[in-house]
């Protein structure tokens, strides 16, 4: 029965939900109020996959995530980019000049600030873009609005005021899949993987340097380096690195090698194939 769910963070109608259903038509898509909870579904086997939200191209990171995944044993087994088509949904027979308040996500309150501004509207955060249109539909209030997914507009009977509302063109999130088991996808030289890792370096001078040296050395391509302060102390980062190379290369073995003399709690987060909008986008050069 679990086999077949995979999990997300938000209302139906969400992003989240969407790129579910863009990635996995056929599994049930099943809604939680948080991203722990839709975590904690697949550690506790009540749902096969989760689809979580990493980074957006225009908001940055989603810095609770990066807390999160040191907390569980999950492996990355696939990522996903889904394109953002923000739309600004009021309730039906609303004009835009009616509005006064907007609410979504933080994350889509940012990723639109301009067009808000320009609008003279309010912004209010909530949890997540869906659930802002759920309660504008609930409400009835042609004063606020919401900014949320074309889809979300038809699961509650909104109006799209105004479609592409973000403020960048090409407004993308990458998604992570995240499994309780490991799916290490074998080498062929013929396709791009991306190997995802989590370490702290030890306190030496210059220890990053030293930590990343042997990727440079071996030719090993460094897509992406986020750092985070964990375990609720000032006095040591933690680093999530995306790297272009699978664990069988050897130029990935000797990497990781030197990676050790440097860095300790290093823990291989997933290996998957590379996303197509990588390449499209010149994303890995």
């Amino acid at each position: 029965m679990y086999e077949n769910i995979i999990a997300y963070q938000g209302h139906e109608g969400a992003y989240s939900h969407l790129a579910c259903r863009h990635v996995y038509p056929d599994m049930e898509a099943q809604a939680c109020g948080s991203f722990v909870e839709a975590m904690l579904k697949v550690e506790q086997g009540q749902a096969r996959l989760a689809m979580i939200p990493l980074e957006n191209s225009t908001a940055g990171r989603v810095e609770e995530i990066y807390r999160q995944m040191p907390k569980t044993r999950l492996h990355i087994i696939g990522e996903h980019f889904e394109p953002v088509n923000h739309c600004l949904l009021g309730v039906a027979g609303t004009r835009t000049e009616q509005l006064q308040t907007v609410g979504s996500h933080p994350q889509a309150l940012a990723q639109c600030d301009e067009h808000i501004k320009t609008l003279g509207l309010r912004s209010v955060a909530k949890l997540d873009t869906a659930g802002a249109a759920l309660e504008v539909s609930q409400l009835g209030d042609p004063s606020h609005g919401a900014i949320a997914s074309r889809l979300a507009a038809e699961l509650y009977g909104l109006d799209i005021l105004e479609e592409q509302f973000q403020d960048v063109d090409g407004n993308t999130t990458r998604f992570l899949i995240l499994s309780r088991t490991s799916s290490m996808p074998a080498f062929d030289p013929s396709q791009r993987f991306i190997s995802s890792m989590m370490f702290q370096v030890r306190n030496i001078p210059a220890g990053l340097y030293k930590a990343l040296g042997g990727f440079a050395t071996n030719g090993v391509n460094l897509v992406k380096l986020e750092s985070y302060m964990a375990g609720g102390t000032l006095k040591e980062s933690t680093f999530h690195l995306d790297v272009e190379a699978h664990p069988e290369q050897r130029s990935m073995q000797l990497a990781l090698q030197e990676l050790e003399f440097f860095a300790r709690d290093i823990r291989l987060l997933g290996t998957y194939p590379a996303h197509p909008f990588r390449t499209d986008h010149a994303l890995i050069d």
